[in-house]
Order: C-alpha cells, then structure tokens, then sequence
C-alpha cells in the first residue's frame, strides 16, 4: 500500500467504492486522514462498513463542510455529459475533487528514496487502443532483465495497492481518460501515447475534450521523456508541443504508417520489421513477425512504443528484442485460444470500438468474425475497409440484426456467443481464424469484456472437445 501523504488529520470524501475507490479509502486511513464514503450500492457500503470506514449520503453542501477533498472512482462524471450530483455540491462548496492516480503521484516518493542509489520512476500509458498491451509488455521486459518493477492502474493492482518503491524500481502505469482527466497530480518520467480514436465521447463531450483528457498526462507531467504515436493528427500535434525542435530526443516518435525520418528520436515499423533511428541513423532493427505474442500491426504499434519507452529507461535493443519473444500477450487481446482441424480461435473481446475492432481484422486473414454486442457512438463505417479479410460475420447482442444491416460483409444473426462460435467452427475451413473482435461494448449481456472473453473461450473449449 501507499499511504497517503499531505491529507494526515484532514476529513476527505470518498465516492465510489470500487476497486480504485475502496483501495483510496484504505490508503487515506493509512495516512492519517479522517474518510467518509458512499457509494448507491448497498452491498458496496457493506464492505467499506465492515473495514470501520464511515458510510454517509453526501445530499447536501453541509455534508461536505469541513472535507478538503473529494476522491471519486473512475465511472463517475465529473463534468460531461452531466457531473454526479455530489460532484456537483463539491464544486459548489468549493472542495477540491481529485482521484486515486492524484493521490498516489502526490504520495509515491518518499524520505526513503534519499537512500537509493537510483531513484524509483514511473512510466504512464495511455492511449485509445493498445495500452494494456503496451504496459503489460513494458512490464514484462522489465521483469525479463531483472529490474524491480511493478503495474498497475487500469490494469492489475490499484495504484495506492501498489508496494512501496525499492531502489531502482519501475512502475508501469496504464491510464485512462477517465483517469488522467481528472488527476490533480500527474508527474511521470516517461509518458506514452500510443493512439487516438473515437472512444467515451458523451464523457469527454466529443473527440477535442477526449483528446485533452489525455493531453494533460504531458502537458500537466513535463515527463522526462514522451513516447508518442504520431499516426494521428493528434500525436503529431502533441509531439509538436512537447518538443523545442527537431533534435529534441526527449520525444520519441512512434509510428506503423510511415518511415520517419529527421534529426531526432524515431521508431516505426514497416513490413514487420521494428526500426529504431537517432540522429539520421539506424540504431537497431527487429523482425516482429516471428513474435506469436504480437501479431498484426496494431500490435507492432504497441511494440514500437514499449521499445521506446523502454530504451529511455537505458535498455539495450537486443535485450528487448529477446523479452519480445517471451511475450505470451494478455487475455481478451488477440489472444490465442487453440486449434482445430487447421482453424485457429482468436479472443480479442477487449476491441471494444470500431478502431480496435479493424486492428484486429487487419491482423488475420481468412475471418470467421464473431461481432457485435452494445453499440457505440459513431456507427461502424469505419470497419468496411478492414473486412477484406473477413469471409462471414457472426453476429451477438441484443440488437444483433441492426448491427449485421450495417456490416458490408455477409452476416448471420446468431443472438448468444454460443450459437455463434457453434454455427462459425461449423463452416469454417482448414487456414480460417474464428475472431472475436466486436466493435462493441459488452454490458447488452456481459458485465464487462472480460466475461464475454471468457464465454467464447468456453465456446470454443466446447468445440475442440467434440468428437
């Protein structure tokens, strides 16, 4: 745990008590500070009673007299499209809100840090697409070289869970827009920005406040060093920003579109192959194509960025390189299943929006697609170029027959991922993926990707167990 420093004998909110939200109630009390809670659920307020934190109904600005700040969970708005209405009475009473990631970069260092020979850092992620995968891959790296370090954010532990820093130590953090919107401290040594696309517009009230929600990572930090994926106008703006000139190596421009050339700090990758440039010159080159645990390119975009960023913390390339090939991927990303009769089974239930959903779809050929599920703003115009590969759709969700009007490819109503991946191993052929990729949210029939993950993963363990 990281107790909580600068709030001792202070009387501080807490709203929302889930994982972020309890962990911040427990590391608040670690550091002195006097917490009260809530949360709508009543089994939620049951769990923080039975730890002895305090539950109360903040319904009033008296409620809040004497709190100096409030932490609010994640899924909570604070601003778009309307903010809770205990945020809201906050605002109005003039009580500072904040979130866990605020409260552990105000709290992570500590006096004990004068003793280490090296000072512990802290490498951010963030990003529309890839940057659990970004950060599990940092980690792993890092793990594969020995060096302390540890994850955590919105993948793994809770940031307060985290263990204190050890000398030398890393801490891989992957960040949301929900997460470094709101954070009133944000102070990383290297910032990653892997992409942007449409993604929680009616929380950000469209794509220029998602944009800032993430731009205040760099703008708000002043990191060391910024790892930024420049495929996008955004990523160019933000790279422009963040650098004095085009020999500025405290930027490193990451791309997967083009070959980037130039005085300063780039890596890319083209045709599979991972180069790195400094100073007009090549550093290091690596085939990815080989690596199972990252296959496709929206996967060597993720490589191409935890490369760099681990290259800023002093790595050498061939030590990364040999990490990249222990990398196993993470679950619900492009994860391999298993096989049957030459069909290969693919769970990328975490493409959750059209974007992540073509990334996947560009990664494979001969596509059994298993789509569909909560559909998000924007429509799905954006799939029709990435669905050469896809030889039929499978569809899921609630409204599964509107989704299917929208696809371009040939597509079939199946309503549950159990008829889905039945009817798709049926007529797939030696050489096909069946993918699950949505292009959609999960909660029409799951709580989150996580469990809709997991059914396809039965499904399939169902059809490879048949005779």
């Amino acid at each position: 745990m990281i107790p909580v420093q600068g709030l001792d004998g202070s009387r501080v909110a807490v709203l929302g008590l889930g994982r972020s939200g309890l962990s911040a109630a427990r590391a608040l009390r670690a550091g002195g500070a006097q917490v009260l809670c809530w949360d709508d659920n009543p089994a939620a307020r049951e769990t923080a009673e039975a730890e002895g934190f305090a539950c109360v109904a903040f319904k009033t600005e008296q409620h809040l007299e004497g709190i100096a700040r409030l932490i609010v969970s994640p899924g909570i708005a604070h601003l778009y499209p309307a903010p809770n209405p205990v945020v809201a009475l906050a605002l109005a009473a003039g009580v500072p809100v904040d979130n866990d990631i605020g409260l552990f970069f105000q709290s992570f260092a500590s006096d004990e840090w004068d003793n280490f020979d090296s000072a512990p850092r802290v490498v951010a992620v963030t990003g529309s697409n890839g940057k659990s995968t970004t950060s599990a891959l940092i980690h792993h790296i890092l793990e594969h070289v020995g060096r302390p370090c540890q994850l955590a954010g919105n993948i793994g532990r809770g940031v307060l869970d985290l263990d204190p820093a050890v000398d030398g130590e890393v801490v891989v953090l992957e960040l949301s827009s929900y997460q470094t919107d709101l954070a009133r401290s944000l102070t990383p040594d290297v910032a990653v920005f892997t992409n942007l696309s449409p993604d929680h517009l009616d929380r950000h009230a469209g794509m220029g406040g998602y944009f800032a929600a993430k731009r205040r990572l760099f703008a708000e930090g002043g990191p060391d060093r910024a790892v930024i994926g420049v495929d996008e106008p955004e990523g160019r703006f933000l790279a422009g920003q963040m650098s004095q000139g085009p020999v500025d190596d405290r930027v490193i421009r990451v791309s997967v579109a083009q070959k980037l050339t130039g005085p300063g700090w780039q890596v890319f990758a083209r045709k599979g192959f991972l180069s790195e440039y400094r100073k007009g010159k090549q550093i290091a080159s690596i085939d990815l194509r080989a690596v199972a645990g990252l296959p496709g390119a929206h996967n060597h975009q993720n490589a191409c960025a935890a490369y760099a960023a681990c290259r800023s913390l002093g790595l050498a390339p061939k030590v990364i390189e040999v990490a990249f090939h222990s990398f196993g991927g993470l679950p619900h990303r492009s994860q391999t299943i298993g096989e049957k009769d030459g069909v290969r089974f693919v769970n990328d239930s975490k493409a959750t929006n059209v974007d992540s959903a073509a990334k996947a779809l560009a990664a494979f050929g001969n596509i059994r697609w298993i789509c569909g599920g909560l559909e998000k703003e924007g429509g799905l115009d954006g799939l029709a170029a990435a669905s050469g590969s896809v030889r039929k759709a499978y569809v899921i969700g609630r409204e599964a027959a509107a989704f299917a009007m929208q696809l371009s490819v040939e597509a079939e109503v199946c309503g549950t991922m159990e008829i889905a991946v039945a009817q798709a191993a049926a007529e797939a052929e030696p050489g096909d993926v069946v993918l699950l990729a949505p292009a959609a949210a999960s909660f029409d029939q799951y709580d989150n990707f996580e469990r809709r993950g997991e059914d396809f993963a039965a499904q399939v363990a169902k059809v490879i167990a048949a005779p």
